[in-house]
């Protein structure tokens, strides 16, 4: 994915070029990556939505319940592919892909600014600190990684709080987090604006920055180095299959990594808010939900979805990674003058 973003590049600069003229390409080569980069992870989230939604309820069932305790009617979803089944008879194509819309406008901001800083913010820290080595290009890549995610995720929030409570609403089990129904995404982000201002609006924007760049800081670099060693050290080709490989590894150390910042983050969105005082009825902030998480459902709990969570991140990078070489490509031919 971020090979992708690399190869968006305007017209090499010639020696003669001056100062003037390569501010504004650099800031074309940005808007151009954001723009590139938010379209392509649309066309993927369409196809990776389905397995967000059981994601998101699986991370929500058995809330603060100890483990063992949790009763049948209590976990009507018992894995990743069960669940889909579930949710697909009860809900239909609808339920299983309940916020999409407003996924598509995340995805605009989280992965444009992901694929669209990148690099620019990485080519500034290397410029500035001299950086040559490949233990200090990597921390480059990790630290470049986190900034663009942690600003996508914060432009995004109030997408990503609405689209969180879409998708675990379900009309038949009730049981399964705080059930927020939601007909308007833009009436709701309305009403609680109204009742909870900007602090509501940004209801756990800290831990979805904190999953973001997690997230990014091993996904870009862990994507882009582990495309290269297949392709230099072992001879393969630039091939989708290469892609593939690459976006599934990279996806599985991502998922590690991220999982438990996603749980809470899911869980400090989706939470009901006392109306009173405007505070969550269970979590105070992300710290207060890891712990009270803990040590109620274990380590166990912190892990909750992770198999649906794999199966997303792996095909949405590979997609995203299609769609955004079709759409550079596109570009260059037809915008790009």
């Amino acid at each position: 994915m971020a090979a992708a973003s690399e190869s968006i590049q305007t017209s090499t600069t010639t020696a003669s070029s001056t100062i003037p003229k390569q501010i504004p390409s650099k800031v074309k080569e940005t808007a151009v990556g954001f723009v590139i980069g938010g379209l392509a992870a649309c066309g993927a989230v369409t196809f990776t939505n389905p397995t967000e939604v059981v994601k998101t309820r699986l991370q929500l069932q058995g809330e603060l319940v100890r483990a063992g305790q949790l009763s049948a009617s209590a976990r009507p979803y018992h894995n990743t592919f069960q669940a889909m089944k579930v949710v697909f008879k009860h809900e239909g194509v609808r339920g299983l892909q309940r916020g999409l819309g407003v996924a598509y406008i995340y995805q605009i901001f989280l992965n444009g600014s992901r694929i669209g800083l990148y690099e620019p913010v990485r080519d500034a820290v290397v410029s500035t600190f001299g950086f040559r080595s490949e233990q200090a290009l990597l921390g480059a890549g990790i630290f470049a990684g986190a900034v663009a995610g942690i600003t996508g995720a914060m432009l995004g929030s109030p997408l990503y709080l609405i689209k969180t409570r879409q998708q675990s609403f379900s009309p038949v089990f009730k049981q399964i987090g705080h059930q927020h129904e939601i007909r308007s995404a833009w009436t709701a982000l309305g009403r609680i604006y109204q009742q909870e201002g900007l602090k509501g609006i940004y209801r756990g924007v800290d831990a979805a920055m904190a999953r973001a760049g997690v997230g990014s800081a091993v996904q870009m670099p862990t994507y882009m180095i582990g495309k290269d060693i297949l392709i230099n050290r072992f001879g393969l080709p630039d091939t989708l299959g290469t892609h593939l490989t690459t976006s599934m590894f990279a996806g599985f150390l991502v998922a590690i990594a991220m999982n438990p910042f996603d749980v809470i983050s899911t869980r400090m969105y989706n939470q009901g808010v006392d109306p009173v005082t405007g505070r969550g009825i269970l979590y105070k902030s992300p710290v207060d939900c890891f712990f009270k998480m803990t040590r109620t459902e274990g380590v166990r709990g912190l892990y909750k979805g992770f198999l649906a969570h794999y199966l997303r991140i792996g095909p949405h990078t590979t997609l995203m990674f299609v769609f955004m070489e079709q759409l550079k490509g596109i570009y260059n031919k037809y915008l790009n003058n």
